[in-house]
C-alpha cells in the first residue's frame, strides 16, 4: 500500500500526521526493530533492480545480425560447398575481424542501472526504537525515520515531518541550479517534481540545515528508481548509419540475387549443363558481393573515435560517430551544460547605480564596473562607499568557503552565498583583511521563516551586516546609503522596481542591509534587528551561460541544426538563459516562448509533436517529460542528440539517437546511458565532434562510392561473358584477391582525407537520404561500365594476341586494379577536381598506391603466387595498355564531375534569383 501511493506521488499532497498514520510509524521512536526486519523482508532492499544484461556471447554474436553479414556467410558456406576453402577462409576472416573490432568497440555495454544501484551503497541516521542508528542505505524500509544534517545523502524517497533552515541539492535529479529550500507543509496533488519541497528525493544531497522524514517509497519505487525503470524501458534506436546501412545491404542483396537469376535463366534458355551454370552464378555472387566493405566501416569509424578523442569526446559507440553528422536537433540539458553549474553575481545595484560584474563562475576572477562605463572600477572603489559596503555585507554575512582543488575552485556552503563572497574577492577584498577589519563577535544563521542571515562584528562601534530577501529586509529598513555613502531616504517603490528589472533578467536577487550596535554589544538576537536598519543594496546572480556555449550554438545553427533547452529550472531562469546563448524559437510578447512541464502535461502526444518542433525552451520538466519530447521530436523524423549531466537526464540520454553526458560533472548514470562523454563539459566540443562525424560519413561516403564499381564492374564481365558464351574473363579467387587486397590498401586511405571545406555550412543531411545518391548511383554505373569495356576489352585483346588463358585472366585482374588506383584519386572528392583537393593533403593515398602495386607485381610475377591465384606474367606492353585505361577512366570521371558542378552552380543561382524574386513579392 505504502510503495503504490508513492507510485501514484500523492505523499506531497497529505498532511504530516496523515503521512505517519498510513505508514504506521511514530516520529519520536521510529520503528522497532522487529517491525524493520519485516518491513525489509516485505518491501525488499533498498536498491535498484538491475537490468537484466545479454551474456557476452550473445553481444558478440549480435554483431552477425547485419544483412550484409548475412550475404558473406552466405558466400563463405557456397565457397565450402566449391571446396574453394582459401576463398571460403578469407571470407570468414573478414566477417570475423569486423565482429571482433565491433565488440571490442562497444563492449562497455550500458550500465545505466549498475550506476543507479550504485548511489544506494553508503549509511544512514535513523530513529530505531527511539535511538539513533546508521543503517545501510540498502536496509532503509517506508516507514523509517531519517534523520539529516548538512552533507548528507538522502537514502530514499522521504516526506519531511521537521526541518530548519533545510536546503537541498536537487539538480542532479530536477536540473534546479539552485539548493530547493525544503519545508513540510502539504501542496497541491498537481505539483511537479522540482517544486515539491515537503519531500526529500533518494540520490540528493543536504547542503544546508537540519532535519528529519519519515520513509514514503524505496528502491525501484523511488523517483531515481522510476528513473531507471525509463532507461531500461527507452527503445534501442537503429542510427541513421546503421538503417542506411541496412537499406544498401539489401539493395545490394537483391541486385545480387537478380543477376544470379538472370544466369540461371541464359543457361536455361541455351540448354547448358545446371550444375556448371549454378557454379557460374557462384562466381559472379562473389564477385558482386563487397567484402571489404563491413571491416573497412569499422575500421573507418574507430578512426573517427580515434580523431572524436582528441578533440575531447569519448565515443562508446561506433555508430555514434557517424550520427553526429545526421543530427539536425540538439537537446540541451542547462545546468552544467550550457552554464557553468556555479552561481555568479553580475549586477548589483548599491547608492543610485547599477554594477556589473564580470567573470564567470567561482573563479574570483573578474572586474566590477559601472553599468554605463567601459572601464571597470580600480582605485575609485574607495569613492563608491554604498558599492564597497554592500561587497563587504555580502562577504562577512557568509558561512561559504571558497578553495582550490586540482586547478578548480570549489565551495563549501551554498552556491548564493559563495557567489556573493567571490564578487567581494574580485573587488579585491580578502576573507582574512575583512575578519581582521570586522571580527565576528556573534551570528543568527540563515532560516527560511525569516528568509535572512546576520552578523555581528566588532568594530569602534559594533556593526550588524544582514542579507537576505528583499521582501524580509525592505520592511526592516528606515533609510539606505546614497552612492557617496550617506543615509538618505528610503524609497521602497524604486527598490521594487530595481528587483523587478533585475529578476526579469532571470537573476536571484538578495538584499544587503547594516545597522551600528551599541558599544560592548556581543549578543545578536532576532529583535535587534527588526526595525532600525540601513538598506545598501541589491545582489543578483545566476548560474551564467558558458562563453564557449554561445559561440558554439551559433555555430550548430549555422550547420543548420536547431538547440533546444530541456531543463528542470525555472522558467525565468531558463528564458534568460536561452536569450544570452542565441537559441532560437517560437516567439511570445517579444520573448522567446518557454514552456513548462505543467503545460507540458495537458497536450496529447499528437500536440506534443508540434510543442517539441516550435518552441525553443522548456522549463521545470520533470524525466518522463524529457523522455516524451525527445520521442516527439523523434516522431518528426529528426535525428535528435541530448546533452546531460544528471541522473534525470538518464531516461532522455539513452532514448535520443546520440546521448552525450559531461564527463567532469556528469553523474554515472549520465555517462552510462550516454553514446558520448565530452571529457571537458564543454558544450562547444559537440560543434567539433558534429564536424568530426560529418567528415567521417563523408569518407564513408566516397569509400562505397569508389569501391562498388569495382564489384559491379567485376559481375557485369562474367555476366558478358556468359551472354557471350565465352571463358570467364576473371576467377573467384582472383576476384578475391581484388576485393580484398584493394578494399584495405587503396579504399581505406580514404579515411584520412582531410574534411571538405565549408562542411559545417551545409544543412545535416536527411535521415531518410540514402547513402548513394541518384548523381552517386549514376557515376557507379557510369565506372562500373567502363571496368567492363575495360576489363573485357583488354582480356579478348590479348586472347588475340595469343596470350594464354592464365594471362589473359591475369591482365583482367590487373586492369582492375589499376583501374581502381586512378578512380581512387577521383574519389577523393565526390564533387571538387583533384588539384583543388590538394595533390599532397592526403599521403595515406600514394602510400597505399605504392604498396597496391608492389602485392600485384608479386601476384602477377612470383611463381608460388602464380600457383596459388592461376596468374601468369605479363608484358610491359600489356602494363601500358592497363596505364592508359586508368588514364582514360580517371579523365571521363574528371569532366563527369566538372559538368555536375556546372549544373549544380546554375541551379543554385536559378534557386537564389527565384528566393529574391518571392522575398520582393512578399
Amino acid at each position: 500500500m505504502m510503495q503504490q501511493n508513492a507510485n501514484n506521488q500523492v505523499w506531497h499532497s497529505l498532511e504530516t500526521a496523515d503521512v505517519l498514520q498510513i505508514v504506521e510509524t511514530d516520529p519520536q521512536e521510529g520503528l522497532s526493530t522487529a517491525e524493520a526486519r519485516k518491513r525489509l523482508t516485505e518491501y525488499g532492499k533498498n536498491n535498484i533492480t538491475p537490468k537484466k544484461q545479454q551474456s557476452a556471447f550473445v553481444r558478440f554474436m549480435l554483431q552477425f545480425h547485419q544483412p550484409l553479414i548475412y550475404i558473406l556467410l552466405g558466400a563463405t558456406a557456397v565457397t565450402v560447398l566449391l571446396q574453394e576453402y582459401i576463398d571460403a577462409s578469407v571470407i570468414f576472416a573478414v566477417v570475423l575481424i569486423n565482429a571482433i573490432i565491433g565488440y571490442l568497440q562497444e563492449s562497455k555495454a550500458l550500465k545505466a542501472i549498475d550506476a543507479l544501484s550504485r548511489i544506494l551503497t553508503a549509511e544512514t541516521t535513523v530513529l530505531r526504537e527511539g535511538k539513533k542508528t546508521n543503517v545501510p542505505f540498502s536496509d532503509i524500509v517506508p516507514g523509517d525515520i531519517v534523520l539529516l544534517q548538512s552533507g548528507d545523502k538522502i537514502p530514499a524517497d522521504i516526506r519531511l515531518i521537521f526541518r530548519r533552515d533545510l536546503k537541498v541539492d536537487e539538480s542532479a535529479l530536477t536540473g534546479e541550479s539552485v539548493a530547493v529550500e525544503k519545508n513540510t507543509d502539504p501542496l497541491p496533488e498537481d505539483t511537479v517534481l522540482g517544486d515539491r519541497t515537503n519531500l526529500g528525493f533518494a540520490s540528493t544531497v543536504v547542503t544546508y540545515g537540519t532535519g528529519k522524514g519519515v520513509v514514503v517509497a524505496t528502491g525501484d519505487h523511488t523517483e531515481v528508481g522510476k528513473i531507471s525503470q525509463s532507461i531500461a524501458s527507452a527503445d534501442e534506436l537503429e542510427t541513421p548509419l546503421t538503417k542506411k546501412i541496412k537499406q544498401f545491404s539489401n539493395m545490394l542483396l537483391w541486385v545480387i540475387l537478380g543477376l544470379c537469376i538472370c544466369i540461371f535463366a541464359i543457361g536455361i534458355i541455351r540448354g547448358e549443363d545446371l550444375g556448371e551454370t549454378f557454379m557460374i552464378a557462384v562466381a559472379l555472387a562473389v564477385g558482386a558481393i563487397p567484402e571489404g566493405l563491413p571491416a573497412a566501416v569499422t575500421i573507418m569509424l574507430s578512426l573517427g573515435v580515434s580523431k572524436m578523442a582528441k578533440r575531447k569526446a569519448i565515443i562508446r559507440k561506433l555508430v555514434a560517430v557517424e550520427t553526429l553528422g545526421s543530427t539536425n536537433i540538439i537537446c540541451s540539458d542547462k545546468t552544467g551544460t550550457l552554464t557553468e553549474n556555479q552561481m555568479t553575481v553580475q549586477k548589483i545595484f548599491a547608492g543610485e547605480d547599477f554594477y556589473m560584474v564580470t567573470g564567470l563562475g567561482y573563479e574570483p576572477e573578474g572586474e566590477i564596473k559601472p553599468e554605463t562605463a567601459a572601464e571597470p572600477l580600480k582605485t575609485e572603489l574607495s569613492e563608491k562607499p554604498a558599492l564597497a559596503l554592500c561587497l563587504k555585507g555580502g562577504l562577512l554575512c557568509n558561512d561559504s568557503r571558497l578553495c582550490s582543488v586540482e586547478n578548480r575552485w570549489e565551495i563549501e556552503g551554498d552556491p548564493t552565498e559563495a557567489a556573493m563572497l567571490v564578487a567581494a574577492l574580485k573587488a579585491g577584498f580578502t576573507e582574512e583583511e575583512m575578519a581582521s577589519e570586522y571580527p565576528r563577535i556573534n551570528a543568527i544563521p540563515f532560516e527560511s521563516e525569516y528568509q535572512y542571515m546576520a552578523t555581528l562584528h566588532r568594530k569602534e562601534k559594533p556593526v550588524i551586516f544582514v542579507k537576505g530577501s528583499v521582501e524580509a529586509l525592505l520592511d526592516r529598513c528606515k533609510d539606505k546609503l546614497n552612492t557617496a555613502g550617506e543615509r538618505t531616504a528610503l524609497n521602497k517603490d524604486t527598490i521594487h522596481e530595481k528587483v523587478e528589472s533585475m529578476a526579469s533578467e532571470g537573476l536571484r536577487v538578495l538584499a544587503v542591509a547594516y545597522r551600528e550596535a551599541a558599544a560592548g554589544t556581543n549578543d545578536l538576537e532576532h529583535q535587534d534587528i527588526e526595525e532600525g536598519l540601513t538598506f545598501i543594496g541589491l545582489q543578483g546572480m545566476i548560474d551564467p551561460p558558458r562563453e564557449e556555449a554561445i559561440e558554439a550554438v551559433k555555430l550548430c545553427q549555422l550547420a543548420g541544426m536547431d538547440v533546444k533547452m530541456i531543463t528542470g529550472d525555472h522558467a525565468l531562469t531558463a528564458s534568460s538563459i536561452a536569450g544570452q546563448i542565441g537559441l532560437k524559437g517560437k516567439m511570445e510578447n517579444g520573448k522567446l516562448a518557454t514552456y513548462t512541464g505543467r503545460k507540458l502535461q495537458d497536450f496529447s502526444d499528437e500536440e506534443m509533436k508540434n510543442v517539441a518542433a516550435e518552441i525553443a525552451v522548456f522549463a521545470r520538466v520533470s524525466p518522463d517529460q524529457k523522455l516524451r519530447l525527445v520521442k516527439a521530436l523523434q516522431a518528426r523524423g529528426n535525428v535528435v542528440a541530448m546533452t546531460g549531466d544528471g541522473v534525470n537526464d538518464g531516461p532522455a540520454l539513452k532514448q535520443a539517437d546520440i546521448g552525450i553526458a559531461m564527463g567532469i560533472t556528469g553523474t554515472d548514470v549520465a555517462k552510462d546511458a550516454a553514446d558520448m562523454i565530452l571529457t571537458d563539459d564543454n558544450f562547444s566540443s559537440i560543434e567539433g565532434a558534429v564536424e568530426e562525424g560529418r567528415g567521417v560519413f563523408d569518407n564513408l561516403t566516397k569509400f562505397i562510392v569508389w569501391t562498388l564499381p569495382t564489384n559491379l564492374g567485376e559481375g557485369l564481365v562474367i555476366l558478358t561473358a556468359i551472354i557471350l558464351g565465352s571463358q570467364l574473363p576473371i576467377q573467384p579467387i582472383q576476384i578475391l584477391w581484388v576485393n580484398m587486397t584493394t578494399s584495405v590498401l587503396l579504399g581505406l586511405t580514404l579515411a584520412f582525407e582531410p574534411r571538405e571545406p565549408h562542411i559545417m555550412k551545409k544543412p545535416p543531411r536527411p535521415a531518410d537520404e540514402p547513402i548513394l545518391t541518384f548523381p552517386l548511383i549514376m557515376r557507379t554505373l557510369l565506372v562500373g561500365v567502363l571496368l567492363l569495356v575495360a576489363a573485357y576489352g583488354l582480356f579478348l585483346y590479348e586472347k588475340n594476341q595469343g596470350s594464354s588463358m592464365a594471362q589473359a585472366q591475369t591482365v583482367t585482374t590487373t586492369v582492375f586494379v589499376i583501374l581502381e588506383a586512378f578512380y581512387l584519386l577521383n574519389c577523393r572528392s565526390l564533387v571538387r577536381p583533384l588539384f583543388s583537393v590538394g595533390l599532397f593533403s592526403n599521403p595515406w593515398i600514394y602510400a597505399g598506391i605504392g604498396l597496391m602495386l608492389v602485392l600485384q607485381l608479386l601476384l602477377v610475377y612470383v611463381p608460388v603466387m602464380n600457383t596459388l591465384f592461376n596468374t601468369e606474367p605479363i608484358s610491359l606492353l600489356s602494363w601500358l595498355r592497363i596505364t592508359g585505361a586508368g588514364i582514360v577512366v580517371f579523365t571521363i570521371v574528371s569532366v563527369e564531375k566538372a559538368i555536375r558542378r556546372k549544373v549544380g552552380r546554375k541551379r543554385a543561382i536559378e534557386k537564389k534569383a527565384a528566393d529574391i524574386s518571392d522575398k520582393k513579392r512578399v
